[in-house]
Protein backbone atom coordinates (compact mmCIF):
# COMPACT_ATOMS: atom_id res chain seq x y z
CA UNK A 1 0.00 0.00 0.00
CA UNK A 2 1.24 3.37 -0.75
CA UNK A 3 0.83 5.44 2.46
CA UNK A 4 1.64 8.81 0.94
CA UNK A 5 -0.53 7.98 -2.22
CA UNK A 6 -3.74 7.09 -0.12
CA UNK A 7 -3.76 9.81 2.22
CA UNK A 8 -5.25 12.95 1.62
CA UNK A 9 -4.30 14.97 4.71
CA UNK A 10 -0.08 14.51 5.46
CA UNK A 11 1.14 16.07 8.33
CA UNK A 12 5.31 16.16 7.62
CA UNK A 13 7.68 17.10 10.22
CA UNK A 14 11.21 18.55 9.59
CA UNK A 15 13.86 17.85 12.25
CA UNK A 16 16.44 20.51 12.97
CA UNK A 17 19.72 18.34 11.49
CA UNK A 18 17.69 17.23 8.32
CA UNK A 19 17.01 21.11 7.26
CA UNK A 20 20.77 21.84 8.27
CA UNK A 21 24.24 20.88 6.49
CA UNK A 22 27.59 20.19 8.36
CA UNK A 23 28.05 23.52 9.02
CA UNK A 24 25.19 24.24 10.82
CA UNK A 25 23.58 26.10 7.97
CA UNK A 26 20.62 25.94 6.05
CA UNK A 27 21.06 23.02 3.35
CA UNK A 28 18.58 24.53 0.64
CA UNK A 29 19.47 22.22 -2.36
CA UNK A 30 18.10 19.67 0.28
CA UNK A 31 14.87 22.04 1.58
CA UNK A 32 14.21 23.00 -2.22
CA UNK A 33 14.12 19.11 -3.04
CA UNK A 34 11.79 18.45 0.19
CA UNK A 35 9.63 21.68 -0.95
CA UNK A 36 9.14 20.34 -5.15
CA UNK A 37 8.11 16.87 -3.48
CA UNK A 38 5.42 18.41 -1.34
CA UNK A 39 4.34 20.77 -4.22
CA UNK A 40 3.74 17.84 -6.46
CA UNK A 41 1.72 16.18 -3.71
CA UNK A 42 -0.12 19.62 -3.55
CA UNK A 43 -0.96 19.41 -7.30
CA UNK A 44 -2.25 16.02 -6.97
CA UNK A 45 -4.68 17.32 -4.75
CA UNK A 46 -3.34 16.59 -0.81
CA UNK A 47 -3.27 18.78 1.77
CA UNK A 48 -0.31 18.89 3.44
CA UNK A 49 0.90 20.84 7.03
CA UNK A 50 4.61 21.19 7.69
CA UNK A 51 5.89 21.13 11.20
CA UNK A 52 9.35 22.74 10.92
CA UNK A 53 12.41 22.71 13.92
CA UNK A 54 15.57 25.08 12.72
CA UNK A 55 14.43 28.78 14.09
CA UNK A 56 16.82 28.95 17.17
CA UNK A 57 19.74 26.81 15.10
CA UNK A 58 19.28 29.62 12.36
CA UNK A 59 18.98 32.38 14.91
CA UNK A 60 22.00 31.24 17.30
CA UNK A 61 24.09 31.14 13.78
CA UNK A 62 23.04 34.73 12.57
CA UNK A 63 23.81 35.92 15.87
CA UNK A 64 26.99 33.65 16.33
CA UNK A 65 25.90 33.11 20.04
CA UNK A 66 25.89 29.78 22.16
CA UNK A 67 22.53 29.08 23.07
CA UNK A 68 23.29 26.49 25.72
CA UNK A 69 24.04 29.49 28.21
CA UNK A 70 20.53 30.27 29.08
CA UNK A 71 16.84 30.23 27.90
CA UNK A 72 16.44 34.22 26.91
CA UNK A 73 19.24 34.07 24.31
CA UNK A 74 17.53 30.94 22.91
CA UNK A 75 14.34 32.73 22.91
CA UNK A 76 16.21 35.63 21.61
CA UNK A 77 17.99 33.44 19.13
CA UNK A 78 14.27 31.51 18.21
CA UNK A 79 12.87 35.27 17.35
CA UNK A 80 15.62 36.07 14.85
CA UNK A 81 15.98 32.19 13.24
CA UNK A 82 12.01 32.11 13.07
CA UNK A 83 12.03 34.96 10.55
CA UNK A 84 15.11 33.52 8.10
CA UNK A 85 13.28 30.28 8.55
CA UNK A 86 9.87 31.37 7.05
CA UNK A 87 11.65 33.05 4.19
CA UNK A 88 13.13 30.26 3.05
CA UNK A 89 10.04 27.80 3.41
CA UNK A 90 7.91 31.09 1.62
CA UNK A 91 10.63 31.66 -1.10
CA UNK A 92 10.60 28.25 -1.85
CA UNK A 93 6.82 27.45 -2.31
CA UNK A 94 6.25 30.54 -4.23
CA UNK A 95 8.80 29.17 -7.23
CA UNK A 96 5.29 26.61 -7.37
CA UNK A 97 3.23 29.04 -7.11
CA UNK A 98 1.81 27.90 -3.77
CA UNK A 99 1.33 29.89 -0.41
CA UNK A 100 2.46 29.28 3.37
CA UNK A 101 1.08 30.63 6.39
CA UNK A 102 3.18 30.90 9.56
CA UNK A 103 1.55 29.11 12.77
CA UNK A 104 3.47 29.19 16.07
CA UNK A 105 2.04 27.26 18.86
CA UNK A 106 2.66 26.43 22.56
CA UNK A 107 1.03 23.63 24.40
CA UNK A 108 -1.82 25.92 25.96
CA UNK A 109 -3.23 26.49 22.50
CA UNK A 110 -4.00 22.60 22.59
CA UNK A 111 -5.19 22.14 26.58
CA UNK A 112 -7.31 25.51 26.39
CA UNK A 113 -10.34 24.13 24.10
CA UNK A 114 -11.66 27.73 23.38
CA UNK A 115 -7.38 28.32 21.50
CA UNK A 116 -7.88 24.92 20.52
CA UNK A 117 -11.10 24.89 18.14
CA UNK A 118 -10.17 28.54 16.94
CA UNK A 119 -6.93 27.21 15.74
CA UNK A 120 -8.53 24.00 14.58
CA UNK A 121 -10.84 26.50 12.43
CA UNK A 122 -8.23 28.51 11.10
CA UNK A 123 -6.09 25.64 9.65
CA UNK A 124 -8.99 23.77 8.42
CA UNK A 125 -9.91 27.20 6.90
CA UNK A 126 -5.77 27.36 5.37
CA UNK A 127 -6.36 24.10 3.97
CA UNK A 128 -9.75 24.16 2.50
CA UNK A 129 -7.96 27.85 1.07
CA UNK A 130 -4.95 25.68 -0.61
CA UNK A 131 -2.38 27.03 1.52
CA UNK A 132 0.38 25.26 3.37
CA UNK A 133 0.57 25.68 6.75
CA UNK A 134 4.24 26.17 8.49
CA UNK A 135 3.83 25.46 12.22
CA UNK A 136 7.06 25.24 14.51
CA UNK A 137 6.58 25.86 18.43
CA UNK A 138 6.56 29.44 19.70
CA UNK A 139 10.32 29.49 21.44
CA UNK A 140 10.32 33.30 21.63
CA UNK A 141 7.70 33.39 24.45
CA UNK A 142 7.11 30.07 25.59
CA UNK A 143 10.60 29.21 27.93
CA UNK A 144 8.74 26.37 29.22
CA UNK A 145 9.07 24.61 26.13
CA UNK A 146 12.84 25.30 25.99
CA UNK A 147 13.80 24.19 29.47
CA UNK A 148 11.11 21.30 29.63
CA UNK A 149 11.33 20.32 26.20
CA UNK A 150 7.48 19.55 26.44
CA UNK A 151 7.56 19.03 22.61
CA UNK A 152 10.22 17.27 22.37
CA UNK A 153 11.93 19.11 19.33
CA UNK A 154 8.47 19.39 18.07
CA UNK A 155 7.77 15.31 17.42
CA UNK A 156 5.26 15.57 20.34
CA UNK A 157 3.97 18.92 18.70
CA UNK A 158 3.75 17.35 14.87
CA UNK A 159 1.88 14.24 16.31
CA UNK A 160 -0.57 16.04 18.15
CA UNK A 161 -1.07 18.33 14.72
CA UNK A 162 -2.19 15.16 13.11
CA UNK A 163 -4.09 14.05 15.87
CA UNK A 164 -5.96 17.32 16.28
CA UNK A 165 -6.23 17.90 12.74
CA UNK A 166 -7.18 14.52 11.42
CA UNK A 167 -4.29 13.68 9.52
CA UNK A 168 -4.06 10.53 7.45
CA UNK A 169 -0.55 10.56 7.67
CA UNK A 170 2.42 11.61 9.52
CA UNK A 171 5.85 11.59 8.15
CA UNK A 172 8.72 12.51 10.43
CA UNK A 173 11.67 13.65 8.01
CA UNK A 174 14.76 12.56 10.20
CA UNK A 175 18.24 11.86 10.75
CA UNK A 176 17.31 8.70 12.26
CA UNK A 177 16.36 5.72 10.20
CA UNK A 178 13.44 4.80 12.19
CA UNK A 179 12.21 4.27 16.09
CA UNK A 180 14.71 2.80 18.41
CA UNK A 181 14.77 1.74 21.83
CA UNK A 182 17.57 4.31 22.59
CA UNK A 183 19.64 6.56 20.70
CA UNK A 184 21.57 4.69 17.77
CA UNK A 185 24.45 7.42 17.95
CA UNK A 186 25.18 6.96 21.08
CA UNK A 187 24.57 3.08 21.02
CA UNK A 188 25.97 0.86 18.59
CA UNK A 189 23.66 -2.04 20.19
CA UNK A 190 20.53 -0.08 19.30
CA UNK A 191 17.71 -1.78 18.25
CA UNK A 192 14.48 -0.86 15.36
CA UNK A 193 11.57 -1.08 16.52
CA UNK A 194 8.89 -1.46 13.21
CA UNK A 195 5.63 -1.76 14.64
CA UNK A 196 4.61 -0.15 18.01
CA UNK A 197 1.47 -2.27 18.70
CA UNK A 198 0.75 -0.26 21.96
Amino acid sequence: MNKIGDAKRIVFKFGTNILRNEDGEISLTRLYSFIEDISTLKKRGKEVLIVTSGAVGLGAKKLNVDTSASTVLKQAAASVGQQILMSIWQDGFEKYGLSVAQILLTEEDFSNRKKYLSLRNTLSKLLELGIVPIINQNDAVSPSELEHACFSDNDKLSAIVASKLDADLLVMVSDIDGLFDKNPKEYSDAKKIDVVEK
